[in-house]
């Protein structure tokens, strides 16, 4: 089932959504101070890509969350805003509700990035 609610993912908006990432990794990668956020960006372009069937575990440290607060400041509020927004449009409808709540999910990984992991379920 998560392997056609992928398929179905990409072309409700998760194409947009990890092409956000992606951009936002290679801005991050122009500094050489920027590459460890860069390459956060990178892997979290893949789970846009494909949400279903993996969960977010929260943790980290004070390293990450001093990462987070220049992510946040940087790149964080405008992911997490623009994934937010697709998630409110896909809820409008019963079919969407799915996929908007991945959005939701993307949205608030959009603002704390760091420390997160992600597993299969």
């Amino acid at each position: 089932m998560s392997v056609l609610g992928n398929i179905i993912w990409l072309l409700c908006g998760g194409f947009l959504s990890a092409l956000g990432w992606l951009l936002a990794g290679l801005l991050w990668c122009i500094t050489i101070v920027g590459i460890p956020v860069g390459v956060q960006c990178f892997k979290l372009a893949s789970l846009s890509l494909c949400p279903f069937g993996k969960r977010v575990i929260r943790g980290g440290s004070a390293g990450s969350f001093l990462l987070n607060v220049f992510w946040f400041l940087f790149s964080g509020l405008e992911l997490a805003i623009c994934n937010a927004l697709l998630g409110c449009l896909l809820c409008v409808t019963i079919i969407g509700i799915p996929f908007g709540k991945q959005f939701f999910k993307i949205a608030g990984l959009s603002l704390a990035p760091f420390g997160a992991e992600v597993v299969n379920e």
